[in-house]
This record gives C-alpha cells, structure tokens and sequence, in this order.
C-alpha cells in the first residue's frame, strides 16, 4: 500500500496542481471590454487543451463566450442606437407648419401659461409698459397698412384702362314746335294770349271736327296786338303758366 500511494502521488499532485492553476489561469485573464472585437471576446484557456485537465474533474465555469462576455458585447449592442426624438424632428420638418391666427396665438399662449404671479409693478411702470406696447402695435400696424397701400395701388396700375361710360342723357337738342293763332288779349304786360284752332278729320265718322286752345306766350316788345295773326315757338318755362315766346307777328288786325 505504501508503494502504491508512493506511486500515485507525483500524478496526482501534478494533477492537483494543474487543477489549481487553470482556475487561476482564467480569474487572471482580462474580461473583454465592450470595445472589444468579435474576435477578442472569445477566451482561450491553455488548461482546456491538456490532457490531464481532461481527465481531472471539472469545477470552473463553462467555456461558451456567451456566458463570460455579457450580452451588451455583441456587435449590434456596441453599435449607437438611433435617437428616437430625431425621427420626429425630421417628419416635423417636413410637415408644413400650421398656420394659426392671431386670436388661436393668444389662446395657445394663454394655455401654456404657468399660473405663477408676476412681480410687483408700480404704476408708472405699468403705464411705461403700456405705453411701449401700443407704440409698438403703432408703428406695425402703420407698416401694415402702407403695404396693402402699395399692392392697391399694384393692382389698379396692373389693370386695364376703364372705357368712357356713353352719358344717360345725351346733351341733344329736340326740334322746338312752331304753333300759329290769333291773338285774343293783350292786356298783361309783355304776354298774350293766343287761340289755337285745330281741325281734324274724325277717325269712324270722317266728320272734320273743329276744336280750339289757348296758350299764353311771352311778347318782350309788347308787338302784338287783340286780332294780330302771330307764331310762337316753345321756350323754357318763363312763368306759372307761359311756355312760348313770339316769334313774328303773321298778319295784323285790320
């Protein structure tokens, strides 16, 4: 017995001592780092490769490079992941932007408002502020308004000259009657008054009917005298009831 364990001890403390070296073999062998090549992350172990390792039973941890290196080392995982808030930034940029009016502006604003009290202000500084802000609104509504001025005035130069109207009541002088009659009073001052007579054949009957008027006409030289054969002609209204004007006197009264 006692040379069997002679024998058996310089294998077996070799064997021991193997076992005890490949353990602290792979505790001081540096663990690969994230930046790490593919190739780097996979451990060779010398101790794996020996026969008497083979045959010594096995206590350290399994071989796979699974196991030893983390899952974070694998190429995808080493790799920048995209930033999630860049893909809607650039589908923001292409969207057009929505076009809100000044009263939708106002409430926005007023929605994202905090709700913290502003500072103490005096009244001269408050009307400092006012007075600010309407000299502001001032001076761009000015500018807003000289701009619609200039594309106004744009838009009248750019179309076409207007034609003349043609007038309503065109400036044409009708042919004035001419009536001749006897002179029937003479009595007024620069007028007198004539008879009319009219005959005419009757439409049904044939019957030449006769039928008299008198008009009242202005004579400037009071010429025309009861009897006188006279012709007037239409005037513009020279009283209540004279319309006519003497021309001549026809024929006087015997």
């Amino acid at each position: 017995m006692a040379d069997e364990t002679e024998n058996e001890t310089p294998e077996t403390e070799a064997s021991e001592a193997e076992n005890v070296q490949a353990p602290e073999a792979e505790a001081q062998t540096p663990e690969p780092t994230e930046a790490a090549t593919p190739e780097a992350e996979t451990p060779e172990t010398p101790a794996a490769d020996t026969p008497e390792a083979d045959d010594a039973p096995t206590t350290e941890a399994p071989e796979t490079p699974e196991a030893d290196a983390p899952a974070a080392e694998t190429p995808e995982a080493d790799a920048p992941e995209p930033d999630a808030s860049a893909a809607p930034t650039a589908s923001a940029a292409l969207e057009p932007v929505e076009q809100l009016s000044p009263k939708e502006r106002r409430r926005k604003a007023r929605s994202t408002h905090s709700g913290e009290a502003g500072s103490t202000r005096s009244p001269e500084e408050r009307h400092a502020e006012r007075v600010t802000e309407r000299r502001a609104k001032a001076v761009s509504r000015r500018a807003r308004r000289l701009s619609e001025r200039a594309k106004a005035a744009e838009r009248r130069a750019a179309k076409p000259a207007a034609e003349p109207l043609a007038p309503v009541h065109a400036p044409v002088e009708g042919k004035r009657s001419v009536r001749q009659g006897i002179v029937v009073s003479d009595k007024a001052d620069k007028t007198i008054t004539v008879r009319i007579d009219f005959a005419r054949r009757h439409r049904r009957y044939e019957k030449i009917v006769r039928s008299s008027s008198t008009l009242h006409a202005h004579d400037e030289s009071n010429d025309a005298h009861e009897g006188d054969t006279v012709r007037v002609i239409e005037s513009r209204p020279l009283s209540k009831n004279k319309r006519w004007k003497l021309v001549d006197v026809v024929e006087r009264a015997r």
